[in-house]
């Protein structure tokens, strides 16, 4: 008899999900054509998250709870971190990111320990004898780094912050300085983007062999802004251009005293 009754709650189960499902299945239609409307990327409810989560966790998903969720498997992350579980915790951010697509944090934070915090571990982990095998892993954390801020940018198109993140990334982890440009230039071109974003395009195009004439044009553009751009570093790049491509003394800019010059970035 409790066998009967097991197989009966079981059905009656089943049953339930069925009719929940048919209910829900044409307002996830329209809220997945609303949000493909808007540019943005759906959360792929599929058998990989299925996996990534357990049953329970996609349940939950399912049911409304994916912020919740989010923040525990978040939580779990950096108890990863802590333990230097790289390996848990690259997956744990790849589940909360998909969980939570449009939350920027999610996306910045998983780079930053990844390309920097798993990256530096790699390098100078003593179980590792081999140099060369420890600056692949370092070269692996960072492309999972540089993967997660693109994703996140396929995901929030319309912000500046993880072009800017991208950007540091390409500079600073990759030496990417080409790359590292075109990112910044991009963050750049959001009105609501801090000024030093753009400073930092050029200044990354000056370092790029080949693009001088295009680093110069952009450092002249943001000289002729104002004081506001005259920092130490942009005056100083473009004098250093002006002698590299030739630059006419008549249309070299002035020489400007120490306190007209901004004393940052």
């Amino acid at each position: 008899m409790s066998g009967l009754s097991s197989l009966r709650r079981n059905l009656i189960a089943i049953l339930m999900l069925a009719i929940v499902g048919a209910v829900l299945l044409p307002w996830q239609g329209k809220l997945q054509r609303e949000s493909q409307a808007a540019h943005f990327r759906t959360i792929p409810m599929n058998l990989t998250l299925r996996e990534q989560i357990g049953q329970s966790g996609f349940l939950a998903a399912l049911s409304g709870f994916r912020a919740p969720l989010a923040a525990f498997l978040w939580i779990d992350a950096h108890s990863a971190w802590e333990k230097t579980e790289w390996g848990r915790m690259a997956g744990l951010f790849n589940t909360v990111t998909t969980l939570q697509p449009h939350t920027l944090l999610y996306w910045d934070i998983a780079a930053w320990h990844m390309a920097w915090n798993a990256s530096i571990a790699a390098l100078h982990d003593t179980k590792q004898q081999s140099e060369v095998l420890r600056e692949r892993a370092r070269r692996q954390y960072i492309d999972l780094g540089r993967d997660f801020l693109e994703r996140g940018i396929r995901n929030n198109p319309d912000n500046y912050l993880l072009y800017e993140r991208l950007g540091i990334l390409q500079r600073d982890k990759a030496e990417d300085h080409s790359a590292a440009a075109d990112a910044f230039a991009k963050a750049a071109s959001f009105p609501d983007a801090p000024s030093y974003i753009g400073r930092f395009a050029a200044y990354e195009l000056e370092k790029v062999p080949g693009r001088e004439r295009e680093a110069y044009d952009r450092l002249l553009t943001l000289y002729h802004q104002g004081k506001k751009q005259w920092m130490p570093s942009l005056l100083t790049k473009i004098r250093k251009l002006e002698i590299k491509l030739n630059i006419s003394p008549d249309q070299r800019i002035p020489d400007v005293g120490v306190t007209d010059a901004s004393p940052s970035r």
